[in-house]
């Protein structure tokens, strides 16, 4: 019987409330299946510690994920801490040490979710956006200089290296290689005069290894008009790190509610854990209601069975997500309907 030790950080607002419903999920696929899954819940490890403590996790809390297969995250952040503080205390610390510089978001409409997108219909949307996760536009170098005076000056420098470029397109391509479909290029090389030039230089020498795999580029203003206009002409896109996490978000949202997204945090070489995450945030004005709509922690629950190689568990998730959609009318309040978490929950369990 295979084991896996899964880390779980359930964090703030409605984090708990979907990790709870994910972890019930992967015990009943993993019986199924004859997997075993131990977890480490770090229960204290959110904005409320930093609050109290004036940290998100402790000392050595990186340390103690080290030994983990993965990783689940349930959300970051609470109206009573900076985005900056909560993001940068937890989230982005564990992405750089465990050198996470894929952030994978499937985005995938289904049937039976309204989206707000005419052209958004079930089996033509069915997309990825790699992002690169670990360097580009949130970079550590800047700062704020003559503060509080009227000179004030704030400073941010993007880092582009040809390490990080050259290894999130190599796995964008092989994955547009895998999907049989096209990769289509995020840049502003009209209008950035640095940093996206050399993103295009190094995507051009990169499809030259991916002869088989069509690829185009479009400037980032323009891709995101057509993420709304013709969502179903892409299948993988790949960014840099500012641009990527804007045009997920926006795909999550064509395809009905980014309550149902998921996303990945990889280190493809599996040196480090990787961790998985539902795109929708903490939440705070539903926190507690018991209404939080828990498909993205269920399927980013499905991306980590993947991930540690068993796909066909993942897949057992990923056809109970589409039954409960397709076959009822049982919706959370983001999608509609009136159901609980609870009862969403029960639902799938009951067609998994």
């Amino acid at each position: 019987m295979t084991t896996h030790r899964i880390g779980l950080i359930p964090g703030d607002g409605i984090g708990p409330e979907v990790l709870s419903p994910a972890r019930l999920v992967l015990d009943a696929v993993a019986r199924r299946h004859g997997l075993t899954l131990t977890y480490t819940s770090y229960d204290d490890w959110s904005c409320e510690r930093y609050l109290r403590e004036g940290a998100m996790m402790p000392d050595d809390g990186i340390d103690r994920l080290r030994d983990r297969d993965a990783i689940l995250l349930g959300a970051v952040g609470h109206p009573g801490v900076p985005d900056h503080v909560s993001l940068w205390g937890l989230l982005i610390p564990i992405r750089r040490a465990f050198r996470q510089y894929v952030n994978l978001r499937p985005v995938r409409v289904f049937e039976g979710v309204d989206g707000p997108v005419r052209g958004a219909r079930p089996g033509e949307v069915d997309l990825v956006v790699v992002r690169e996760n670990t360097e580009g536009e949130y970079s550590e170098i800047g700062g704020l200089f003559n503060r509080g005076l009227p000179g004030e000056t704030a400073v941010q420098e993007a880092v582009f290296t040809r390490a990080g470029v050259t290894r999130v397109l190599d796995y964008a391509f092989a994955l547009a290689a895998r999907r049989g479909g096209r990769l289509t290029s995020a840049t502003k090389s009209n209008g950035i005069v640095h940093t996206m030039p050399f993103w295009d230089r190094i995507v051009a020498e990169r499809a030259a290894a991916f002869p088989d795999v069509p690829w185009e580029r479009e400037h980032i203003d323009a891709l995101a008009a057509k993420f709304v206009l013709d969502p179903g002409r892409f299948d993988v896109v790949v960014a840099s790190n500012l641009f990527g996490d804007i045009l997920s978000d926006l795909a999550a949202a064509v395809a009905g509610s980014i309550g149902i997204a998921p996303a990945a945090n990889l280190n493809p070489e599996r040196e480090f854990p990787s961790m998985f995450e539902p795109v929708h945030g903490s939440a705070p004005d539903i926190a507690g209601r018991g209404v939080a709509n828990p498909l993205g922690a269920i399927r980013s629950a499905a991306m980590m069975l993947d991930h540690l190689g068993h796909p066909a568990a993942a897949r057992d998730v990923t056809d109970a997500v589409v039954s409960v959609l397709a076959g009822t009318d049982v919706r959370t309040p983001d999608l509609g309907g009136t159901a609980t978490t609870a009862e969403f929950t029960d639902r799938l369990l009951a067609f998994l």
